[in-house]
Parts: structure tokens; sequence; C-alpha cells
């Protein structure tokens, strides 16, 4: 008889050294709050886990957390290479190494006589982490340059899915996939329960309820059903401290991000017919508030929140490295990647980038605004046809 998910996931832990939490290009709150509650549940388990994320840091707002940790923003020290030279007829006299242009060359000298080919060995050892835990992906491409660079590593170690959306494609090897939950945070409750409720504290009840809080914008979303709500009442009698994450998500800003949101909300614009709002910022608005892009998620929470209509947002902001970029954010039943497909856009269907090198912020605007309009309006004449039927 074949495991249960929720055992194929301990076996696999308890076979594993060293198990890597990696979250999605552009991770949400929830997924940050969740691997950090998970690495502290494997550390109960004896087992230290990284987390990565491909050029992401996790929000501000969760510094909050006890069970916080840092995140990689790529993969170091993946896999060693490993020279062997017999010594056998003769021992090292001096070993040294120099860099030609972009080769790295190892001299090891002999105390006496010479080695020849066939004494040298070159091997690579294992790589670092034999686990993967996968958190809020969807597919494996949604890792974006985790993927495309270390593709090896991932087709070759084993993978527990761990999601709640309905478009994962159950790459995993444990596919932990919940679609009637609303939050990454809220399969993770359910698996440690399901595992052994012992492995609770405070600490890691604050950080999955943060999850599930931050997704579901204080259980106001749509999708929010009893399961949910029983969810975070057992992790509030777990001792998860529910006054503090609202605290911290919704009622903390610094100076700095409140200033950049004045300066988005001021240039604010909406198509209501669309469903369709967006803003821009310059890289002097930022100078000028003191803050860095970390303070994007923030202000599209701020954005909906003042136009409760819209179901698309766009913030189009001058990227430090010279070029625009777009945060474009989407509900259902509207999908990101593909709004922003004509673009090249990376992401999930609730949140996607799109970068333009050969454009200014106004061109951007004019092209990406154009081609939303265009689809967002025919949707809604789709919707209207359905709805007279």
């Amino acid at each position: 008889m074949s495991l249960a998910p929720h055992e194929q996931f301990h076996q696999a832990v308890k076979r594993s050294e060293r198990p890597l939490l990696v979250l999605r290009e552009l991770a949400h709150a929830d997924d940050f709050a969740t691997a950090f509650g998970l690495a502290a549940v494997l550390k109960k388990l004896d087992k230290i886990a990284d987390i990565v994320c491909a050029g992401g840091r996790p929000p501000e707002n969760l510094k909050f957390l006890k069970v916080s940790q840092s995140v990689k923003g790529d993969l170091t020290n993946l896999r060693a290479l490993t020279l062997s030279v017999d010594v056998s007829q003769s021992k090292v006299e001096e070993l040294s190494y120099s860099v030609v242009g972009d080769e790295l060359r190892i001299h090891v000298t002999p105390k006496n006589g010479y080695w020849q080919q066939a004494d040298v060995r070159v091997a690579t050892s294992a790589y670092r982490y034999d686990l993967i835990i996968m958190l809020g992906a969807a597919d494996l491409k949604s890792l974006g340059s985790l993927f495309s660079s270390y593709a090896d590593f991932i087709y070759n170690t084993p993978i527990i899915n761990l999601d709640h959306g309905a478009s994962n494609e159950h790459f995993g090897h444990t596919n932990l996939v919940d679609v009637g939950a609303t939050s990454v945070g809220e399969v993770a409750h359910d698996l440690v329960k399901s595992l052994d409720e012992k492995l609770f504290d405070a600490d890691i009840a604050t950080a999955f309820l943060t999850g599930m809080v931050a997704k579901t914008k204080s259980f106001r979303t749509p999708n929010v059903a009893p399961k949910t709500l029983a969810a975070a009442s057992s992790l509030m009698t777990m001792g998860a401290r529910r006054d503090e994450v609202i605290e911290h998500l919704f009622r903390t800003r610094s100076v700095e991000t409140l200033r950049l949101w004045g300066r988005a909300l001021a240039r604010l614009k909406a198509d209501h017919k669309a469903g369709l709002v967006w803003t821009l910022l310059t890289r002097q608005d930022f100078a000028n508030a003191g803050a860095t892009e970390d303070a994007l998620g923030d202000i599209v929470s701020e954005l909906v929140t003042t136009a409760p209509e819209a179901r698309v947002v766009a913030i189009f902001y001058e990227h430090a490295g010279g070029y625009v970029a777009v945060h474009l954010f989407a509900e259902r039943p509207h999908d990101a990647l593909e709004l922003g497909a004509p673009f090249k856009a990376s992401g999930t269907r609730e949140r996607a980038r799109l970068i333009s090198t050969d454009q200014d912020i106004v061109a951007a605007e004019r092209a990406v605004i154009g081609h939303l309009r265009r689809v967002l309006s025919r949707t809604q004449d789709d919707i209207q046809t359905l709805e007279n039927l």
C-alpha cells in the first residue's frame, strides 16, 4: 500500500541529510513566512535547511517572525570539484594556483620526478542538497533563474511540491497540493498537524498564520472557506500571535514606504470598465522617498484597497539596472502570466514581472496598458455575454 502524501514527506525528510526550501520567483509573503515556519519544523527533526528564492528577499514586514532567517538569492557552493593526484611515487613539494583570463590553473609541484596525466583524476562531489521542498511554485519555470541555471540539480534531486494553486502541474516526486486551501501556510499547517501536532510551537504557528493572513488579506478574499478558519483557529490554539501578525502586516509601515506610497498614489490611473489600475515610479521617486523596491509589495496592497474594483494592478518603475520593470498583479479570473505573455512575463498566475530594456517608462506604459485594456475589455464583454445567456 502506498504511503499518504504527508507520510511520503516524513520519509523523504528522514532520509535527507541537507534539505533545501525553494521559493518561486516573485514569491509572496505567504511563501516566505511558511518557509520560515517549515525550516523551524525541520530543525526539530534534526535537519538544517537553507531557503533560496531567485533574486528575492523577504518583505521587511516579516522581520518580526522569531523563526525568520536569511534567504539566499542564488545557489552557491552547490557542488565541489575534486582534483586527485597519485602521490605514491612522489610527495607534494608545493601547491598553488593562478587565474589566467577565465581559466583557473592549479599547480602541483612534486618533490622529485614528475607526474603524468594518468596520475591525475578529476571528479565532482554529490550535490550539497539532497532534497528540494518547493513552496508556492506552479511549475519549475516559475523558479526563474534558479531553474534556468540549475536545471540538472533540480531534475536529479527528489522534489516535494507544496502548493494550493489549481494551476499546479504536480511536478514533484511527492505532491502536497490542496486546491481547497487559500495559502501555502494553510497547506503547511495541515501537513505538520498530520505528522505530529507536537512539532508546533507558538513561533511556528505564528509563521504559518502570517502566511494565511497575508494571502487572504486577513481572511477577506472570496476563497476563504470554513476549513481555512478552522486551520487559523487551530494555529491560535497552538499559540499563534494574531494581534502581532496584524500589527506588522497591516499597521506598521516605514516612513520611506509611506513616502513612496504617496508618489504612487499621486500618479494613480484607472480604467474602471476593465478593472485595471496602474501607476509609475521613477528612480527619483525612490531616491526622494529613501525606499527600495522591497516596498512595492506593500504599495500593491494599498492600491487594491484604494480601488477595490480593480482586478489587475500594474506598477511601472525604473529599475536601478537601467531598464523599466513592471510588476503585474491579477485576481481571478485573470492570469498575470497570460496577460503579460506578449512581453515575456515571468512569475505566476497571481504575480508576474515584465522587463522593457528598449523603452522609457512612458513608452512602456503606453504599450503594456494598451494591451491590457484590449484584453481586459474583451474579457469583460465575454463575461457579460455569458451572463445574458
